[in-house]
């Protein structure tokens, strides 16, 4: 969350043009102490972004993820990137009436070094098609003036610069070449840590080899904007602005040197539709729609309780009800936090909040050092998500007339992205649980399909049942299954994790956190494993990537400190 408050803007990257859909993945032998640090993961470790945003399934999933994003910074603007392709103009409609103050469309010829060859010559479309829809659709939707429209994807020359322009963005996005510029030859391999010019890798060898210098780039694009300088005068231009979406500018070439130019009709792509004819048709900051966060649950009545704490360090207890329509509960108080105390926030539990009733979505959201959040109820989707070092407690209501370990308390992709805190639900979980988890202590009692998905470090302890799936795509970070009745293993993914014993050393670890569990959440379930505990080790599974165990033996003795070594 420290991260985020610090930003100026956030992007959220549905897909880049040159590999739609594809995810990422930075192979465990580019990641040393310093990659390592900054993505929450033990050097060696393989880090696999998760292909699909597994917490985007709709325009109104990505309306939470932008009003979450909002909570841990609200001054930040929130950007959204999309792939140029047929449909693109929906989907950018959506966006903005979903809050986005600002979109991408990135064309096909996007140069990412690690891209798969198949997929840059063959996905997507270019950028011209893709923007020229995305315009049409905001201008005939209303919506053209709150939003900023950047356009990417091999952008090179100030040419580039101003049929962007006129077609429709307010923005234009240069990568490649200035990269080119700073001594990059396009060897594609910035996957495999070998790059020969010292630009994509992080072997000091290779690096000292870099040659770049801030002034190449400077004078390429010092030359880039005299150019598109020029084409303005020529076509009675001042100003960039009133270049923007200038379509009647434009005419299709004659040129017919190949044989298919002859029957093309690019005259879609200059359509304006009739009712933004005689309307602004670039982005107007007057008519930026506001996003207040005061209307927020934490607002309206969490910060005023948490200022002395935020302000003097003071321990602060409060209790309240929450209802399912307040969201992000904790997030804008853990900006707040990291604001005024910086990224280490405050002792454990020194922020308390007791909440009772169903809270809504992303319950717990970006939690800091120092915020515990105790719910007595149930939370919706995404709780936990984003966790920085908090703590997040769920239970059932003191009336609540059923067995907890037997009923759903926390809805899906839970703990999405968490990088440190703790989390302990007493009760079964949704789908997804702690995809993406980087270092967050859980325990749970039992998940959904698709658990510790792409988990690259903490630890999560299951009391119960898991569904299919488990740890597909996991490279580290350990996780412990409580199964007397061996049904586990059909259920786990073997593509990348071994089974093992609980370690002698991990045993004592495993059970604290059990009994932290306890005492958070009342539960019946710990309790009776802590009642039995030589005979109930014996009982749990211990599941962990080989890459991780072996970057665990390679790990100096301060790392260690931030790893659970259960195996």
């Amino acid at each position: 969350v420290e991260y985020l408050s610090r930003a100026d803007q956030i992007q959220i990257k549905i897909a880049q043009g040159a590999k739609p859909g594809e995810g990422g993945q930075l192979p465990g032998h580019k990641v040393d102490e310093y990659i390592g640090a900054l993505r929450y993961a033990l050097p060696g470790t393989e880090l696999i972004s998760p292909p699909p945003h597994h917490d985007i399934y709709s325009i109104e999933d990505l309306k939470q993820l932008i009003y979450d994003l909002r909570a841990a910074n609200p001054r930040a603007g929130v950007s959204v990137k999309l792939a140029a392709e047929s449909g693109v103009g929906t989907v950018a409609v959506g966006c903005v009436k979903a809050g986005a103050d600002h979109v991408v469309i990135a064309g096909h010829d996007g140069g990412t070094g690690a891209s798969p060859l198949s997929s840059i010559q063959g996905a997507g479309v270019p950028w011209e098609i893709g923007l020229a829809e995305t315009q049409q659709a905001l201008l005939d939707s209303g919506l053209r003036t709150r939003v900023v429209l950047q356009t990417d994807g091999q952008m090179r020359t100030g040419r580039d610069i101003v049929v962007g322009g006129l077609l429709g963005a307010d923005e234009l996005g240069l990568s490649t070449a200035p990269l080119i510029a700073t001594g990059c030859i396009m060897m594609r391999v910035c996957h495999l840590n070998t790059c020969p010019v010292g630009v994509a890798t992080q072997d000091p060898e290779l690096r000292a080899r870099f040659s770049g210098q801030p002034e190449h780039v400077i004078n390429y694009l010092a030359l880039v904007a005299e150019e598109a300088r020029g084409l303005m005068a020529a076509l009675g231009v001042r100003r960039f602005s009133d270049l923007v979406g200038r379509t009647e500018l434009l005419r299709q070439s004659d040129r017919t040197d190949h044989w298919k130019a002859g029957s093309l009709d690019l005259s879609p792509l200059l359509a304006v539709p009739a009712r933004a004819r005689n309307a602004p048709r670039g982005f107007v900051p007057g008519d930026a729609k506001e996003h207040p966060v005061g209307a927020s649950f934490d607002e309206r009545k969490l910060l005023g309780p948490a200022a002395a704490a935020i302000e003097r360090g003071d321990p602060v207890s409060y209790a309240t009800s929450v209802t399912n329509i307040d969201l992000a509960v904790g997030g804008r108080v853990s900006n707040a936090l990291v604001v005024a105390r910086g990224p280490d926030g405050l002792p454990e539990d020194t922020i308390r909040f007791d909440l009772t009733g169903s809270a809504g979505q992303s319950a717990g959201a970006w939690l800091a050092p120092g915020v515990t959040i105790n719910v007595a109820g149930d939370v919706n989707d995404y709780a936990g998500k984003g966790l920085s070092g908090g703590v997040l407690a769920v239970r059932p209501a003191s009336t609540a007339g059923f067995r907890a370990e037997r009923n759903v308390i926390a809805g899906n992709v839970a703990l999405y992205g968490a990088t440190a805190g703790k989390a302990f639900f007493r009760g079964l979980a949704g789908e997804r649980f702690a995809v993406r988890n980087s270092g967050a202590l859980a325990v749970v009692e039992g998940i959904g399909e698709h658990g510790c998905e792409y988990m690259t470090g903490g630890c999560v302890v299951v009391l119960g049942p898991t569904g299919r799936n488990f740890a597909a795509g996991m490279s580290g970070g350990i996780a412990c299954i409580w199964d007397p009745g061996d049904e586990f293993p059909p259920n786990c993914n073997m593509g990348m994790v071994e089974f093992e014993p609980v370690h002698p050393d991990g045993n004592e670890f495993l059970r604290d956190l059990i009994a932290e569990h306890e005492r958070r959440t009342a539960s019946t379930v710990a309790a009776a494993l802590l009642e039995r505990w030589d005979e109930a080790a014996s009982e749990f599974v211990v599941v962990i990537p080989p890459g991780f165990r072996a970057a665990l033996a390679h790990t100096t003795p301060p790392a260690k400190g931030r790893t659970i070594n259960l195996a």
